[in-house]
């Protein structure tokens, strides 16, 4: 199956609970798309964070920080 062919899951980000440098990792095949979606949250949530892709445990991925 190809990656566009994949439903991503309804995902619910911690932002809420988060304090400045908690981070949280999300897998997934399609980071930008997952960047935009987190960038997008965190602007609704009144913070601040910053998304990387990177692989964790051999999962395609992006970990966010909270930075504001």
């Amino acid at each position: 199956m190809a990656p566009n062919q994949i439903l991503e899951p309804e995902w619910v980000f911690p932002f809420q609970w988060m304090q400045i440098g908690d981070s949280f990792f999300v897998p997934t095949l399609r980071p930008a798309e997952m960047i935009y979606t987190i960038d997008s949250g965190a602007k609704r949530a009144g913070i601040r964070v910053k998304c990387y892709v990177t692989h964790k445990d051999k999962h395609l991925g992006v970990r966010v920080w909270r930075i504001r």
